[in-house]
């Protein structure tokens, strides 16, 4: 049976054997909540143990963000995590986390948490990475685990536990999603069934620059194979091959552009779900380095390595993110 604690005395005071796997959230789980936990489930082992934290954190909420209104739900939370595989939900209030008020002292995002979600929220990532850093040492794990869905987030937080010698594993978990594609997120329960069909823009524009990035990286693959294909393209022509010649020119001429080609073709669908009754209002579209999340400019022809291709935007009164990870010029 799961243990609810409410200080972090009472977790100390917990006997430990195995590996402590901690998953940290606001709570109003969801599935995406209980496949985190499932997952340090099987990082902590049988000897080990899982803690699910739920703390709503106001260092996170900017002026007119909707901390009042975030759902608290807290007995429909245990029966998640304890379902998933929890052993103890760690679900402190505000002044055990802050016990002197608003803490003086915070952790900086510094510049990488100025970009895309820092620029929409001023202020928002040193709020998280304060109270993670907070959390980390009131629980004391050896792993934490979180979604991908956040994917500027997460890079911060491995970036902090690296930069500050947290010494403990970061986890990153794929995003879990609908059957329709929409990613689980506590805030959906907020739209509309006409709010949540525009809402699918989001991933439906990212589904779309993944088949594009695929594509791109199959022409790619064949530049590299028929180097000369400027040429070929130019004797296939010479000897009334159309096809093969028109082939031979769009692998020659698709290679350059990949990050460009990406992010037209998702902001097709972002600009069709604009057009929608309730409209999508674009916050930002962005690929980006998940090491610093700086752009990959559409001059980058030869950028090669992991990229994130990244959405937020607002449907109605509500504000959604989404993400994929892609690879760029995977080795011949």
């Amino acid at each position: 049976m799961t243990t609810i604690l409410r200080t972090a005395g009472e977790l100390h005071a917990r006997p430990r054997a195995g590996r402590r796997a901690v998953v940290m959230t606001m709570g109003a789980l969801h599935e995406g909540h209980a496949t985190l936990i499932r997952t340090a489930r099987a990082l902590a082992g049988p000897d080990g143990e899982v803690v699910v934290t739920v703390f709503v954190n106001p260092l996170q909420f900017g002026r007119g963000e909707d901390l009042d209104r975030y759902p608290r739900t807290l007995d429909a939370d245990v029966k998640i995590a304890e379902q998933a595989g929890a052993d103890v939900v760690f679900a402190p209030s505000v002044d055990e986390v802050y016990p002197g008020g608003e803490p003086q002292v915070r952790i900086s995002a510094g510049p990488m948490g100025e970009r895309l979600e820092g620029a929409s929220r001023p202020g928002h990532f040193d709020g998280m990475l304060t109270v993670v850093a907070k959390l980390l040492h009131l629980t004391r794990p050896d792993v934490a685990l979180f979604g991908q869905k956040d994917a500027q987030q997460l890079a911060l937080i491995r970036r902090m536990a690296r930069d500050l010698n947290f010494g403990v594993e970061i986890v990153g978990v794929p995003t879990v999603r609908e059957e329709d594609g929409l990613a689980l997120s506590s805030r959906n329960r907020y739209l509309s069934p006409k709010e949540r069909r525009t809402a699918l823009a989001l991933s439906q524009a990212l589904f779309a620059g993944s088949d594009r990035h695929a594509a791109q990286e199959a022409l790619r693959a064949r530049a590299r194979e028929v180097p000369a294909t400027r040429a070929r393209a130019e004797a296939l022509s010479a000897i009334g091959e159309s096809r093969a010649a028109a082939d031979a020119h769009a692998v020659a001429k698709a290679v350059p552009g990949a990050a460009a080609a990406v992010r037209a073709a998702a902001r097709m669908v972002l600009d069709e779900a604009a057009r929608l009754d309730p409209p999508l209002e674009l916050d930002y579209l962005a690929l980006v380095d998940p090491s610093d999340f700086t752009e990959i400019t559409d001059h980058e022809d030869e950028y090669t390595g992991e990229a994130v291709l990244a959405v937020a935007a607002r449907v109605g009164t509500t504000r959604l993110i989404d993400n994929i990870p892609l690879t760029f010029g995977a080795a011949s």
